[in-house]
C-alpha cells in the first residue's frame, strides 16, 4: 500500500507563493502518475494538477493555469506543487494522490481511493 504525506501549507497573503511537497512511500512498484487536489468545507474535492510518471506530461485545472506548477523528483519519491499569485479562493486543504488517468478537458482525472491527511493553505485578503 502507498502512503502519502503532504506538507508545505501555511498562511500567505494575496499574491504570495507557497510550495507544497508530497512524499510517496510504501509499496511503490514504479513511479505512479500523481495529482494534486483541493477541498474546502462544504464542497467536493476538486482536481488541481496532474503529472505523469516521468514528469513529461502535465495537466492543469483552468483556474490554476499560469499560476501553479506541478513537478516531481522520482529519486526522492516526491511530487511538488509550486503555487504563485495565490488568491483567497485558493484557500483549501490540498491533497496529493495517485491518479489512474491524467484527465482531459471535460473529463477530470481519476484519483485512487486512498488519501493522505492533506496540508492547509490559507490565503488572506
Amino acid at each position: 500500500q502507498v502512503q502519502l504525506e503532504e506538507s508545505g501549507g501555511g498562511l500567505v497573503e494575496t499574491g504570495g507563493s507557497l510550495s507544497l511537497s508530497c512524499i510517496i512511500s510504501g509499496r511503490i512498484e514504479r513511479s505512479p502518475a500523481m495529482g494534486w487536489f483541493r477541498q474546502t468545507p462544504g464542497k467536493e474535492r476538486e482536481f488541481v494538477a496532474t503529472i505523469n510518471w516521468n514528469g513529461g506530461t502535465t495537466y492543469y485545472a483552468d483556474f490554476v493555469k499560469g499560476r501553479f506548477t506541478i513537478s516531481r523528483d522520482n529519486t526522492k519519491n516526491t511530487v511538488y506543487l509550486q503555487m504563485n499569485s495565490l488568491q483567497p479562493e485558493d484557500t483549501a486543504v490540498y491533497y496529493c494522490n495517485k491518479v489512474l488517468t491524467l484527465g482531459v478537458p471535460g473529463i477530470p482525472p481519476a484519483p485512487s481511493d486512498s488519501w493522505g491527511q492533506g496540508t492547509q493553505v490559507t490565503v488572506s485578503s
